[in-house]
C-alpha cells in the first residue's frame, strides 16, 4: 500500500483529485434532495393550492348593547390562508375588494340593520379555495348634505343651479324661468320661489327653478323637506328627483322621484310619484294623503329611498310604499331639484284672477 502511494505519477494525481471533485459534488447534491424532501417530498410552495381558509368579520362597536355594531358601518376583516398570496371579497352590497394583506377594514354606507352574504377567496397562483358567510351591520343615520337657508340673499350657488327656459321647456308650462331676486331669493331662513303673473320674455308668468345636478347627487338615503306649498288654481310646486344620467338616456329613462308635488287645481292633496319606462306620463306608482294646512303651515315631507323599496311620509305618516328592484331605473345616483311651475299638462288652466304665490321651504336634508 506504501509503495502504491510513493510511485504515483501525475496522472494518478489528476484522477485522484477528479474523483474528490465527484464525491463534493455527490454531497451537495444529496443535501439538496434531503432539503427538498423536508418540504413535503419536493413539492413548490409558491403554486401550492390556498387550505385552512378562516374568515372573522366583526363590526366596530359590537357588544351585548349592540349586537351589529355601533352604526359607524365599520367592519374588522382578518382573513388567513395556508399558501395564500392574496385574497378577494365580494362584500354583498354589490362592491368587491382585493387585498394581498389579510388584515383590512370596511365602512358599509346603507343606513338601518342590513345583512350581507360575503363571499370570500383566498389565492395562490391561479389557485384558490372559498367560503361563503354573512354579517349583519347597523348604520346609524347620518347627515351627508343639507340647504338650511339661513343666509338671506340668492341661493348657495355650490349647492343650486339656477334652470332659466322659456315657457313651454317641458309639460307645456307657462313660466319663464329666471334667476331674478323676484323670483328666487332667500329670506329669514327660508327659500322663496314666487310665480308672477307678469308679461316677461316669451310669456305671462316668471318664477324660480333650482337643480343640483352637478353638485350633488347620491343614491340611496332619507329626504327630509319642511314646506308650505303656495295657493292658486295653475299653480304645480314640486321638490323631486331626477336621475343624473337624464343627459345620456334621456326622461323618462333616467327615472324620476317625486316627494312633494300638488296642483292648486286640487288643494290639500300632496303626490308622491315615480316614473320610469312604460310607467311616465300618468304612472300607475303613486300615493297621495290630505295636508288640510299645506298652504297655511310647514309640514315636513321625506322619501325614505333603499334598493328595496322607497317610502313617503308627512309629518312621520306613511301614506305610500314603492316596491324597488333592479328593474327599475331607481338604484343609481339622483340630484334634487326645487321648482314652482304654472299650467302645463297637470297644472290646467290658470286662475284669471292669480296674481303671485310663494313656495317657501325651510330647509332640505339627506341622510346616508
Amino acid at each position: 500500500m506504501r509503495n502504491n502511494i510513493w510511485f504515483i505519477d501525475l496522472k494518478s494525481k489528476n484522477y485522484l483529485l477528479s474523483l474528490g471533485l465527484f464525491f463534493t459534488g455527490l454531497s451537495v447534491f444529496l443535501m439538496l434532495l434531503s432539503c427538498s424532501d423536508s418540504n413535503g417530498g419536493g413539492e413548490d410552495v409558491s403554486k401550492a393550492k390556498p387550505s385552512d381558509l378562516s374568515v372573522m368579520a366583526t363590526a366596530v362597536g359590537t357588544d351585548t348593547q349592540n349586537p351589529n355594531g355601533d352604526g359607524s358601518g365599520t367592519v374588522n376583516f382578518k382573513l388567513s390562508a395556508t399558501n395564500a398570496t392574496s385574497y378577494k371579497i365580494v362584500l354583498g352590497n354589490g362592491e368587491t375588494k382585493e387585498v394581498t394583506n389579510g388584515s383590512f377594514s370596511y365602512t358599509y354606507t346603507a343606513s338601518g340593520t342590513n345583512t350581507y352574504v360575503l363571499y370570500v377567496s383566498a389565492y395562490n397562483a391561479g389557485q384558490f379555495v372559498s367560503k361563503t358567510l354573512s354579517i349583519t351591520v347597523f348604520v346609524g343615520s347620518k347627515l351627508v348634505w343639507s340647504d338650511e337657508f339661513n343666509t338671506d340673499g340668492a341661493p348657495d350657488a355650490t349647492k343650486w343651479t339656477f334652470q332659466i327656459w322659456d315657457p313651454g321647456n317641458v309639460n307645456n308650462e307657462l313660466q319663464s324661468y329666471t334667476n331674478r331676486p323676484e323670483n328666487t331669493i332667500v329670506q329669514g331662513g327660508v327659500l322663496k320661489i314666487k310665480s308672477i303673473r307678469e308679461k316677461y320674455g316669451k310669456g305671462d308668468f316668471t318664477s324660480g327653478r333650482l337643480e343640483s345636478n352637478g353638485k350633488f347627487d347620491f343614491t340611496y338615503g332619507k329626504v327630509v323637506i319642511r314646506a308650505k306649498v303656495p295657493t292658486g288654481v295653475g299653480t304645480w310646486p314640486a321638490v323631486w328627483m331626477l336621475g343624473s344620467n337624464i343627459g345620456s338616456v334621456g326622461w323618462p329613462a333616467c327615472g324620476e322621484i317625486d316627494i312633494l308635488e300638488s296642483v292648486g287645481k286640487d288643494p290639500h292633496v300632496n303626490h308622491s310619484s315615480l316614473h320610469s319606462p312604460g310607467r311616465s306620463g300618468a304612472t300607475p306608482d303613486t300615493g297621495t294623503i290630505n295636508v288640510p294646512t299645506d298652504n297655511t303651515e310647514f309640514h315636513i315631507y321625506t322619501a325614505d329611498w333603499t334598493a328595496s323599496y322607497i317610502k313617503f311620509y308627512v309629518d312621520d305618516k306613511l301614506f305610500y310604499t314603492f316596491v324597488n328592484s333592479d328593474k327599475f331605473p331607481f338604484n343609481k345616483n339622483f340630484y334634487l331639484i326645487v321648482n314652482l311651475a304654472m299650467g302645463g299638462n297637470w297644472g290646467g288652466p290658470v286662475d284669471p284672477n292669480f296674481t303671485s304665490s310663494t313656495l317657501e321651504v325651510d330647509y332640505i336634508r339627506v341622510y346616508n
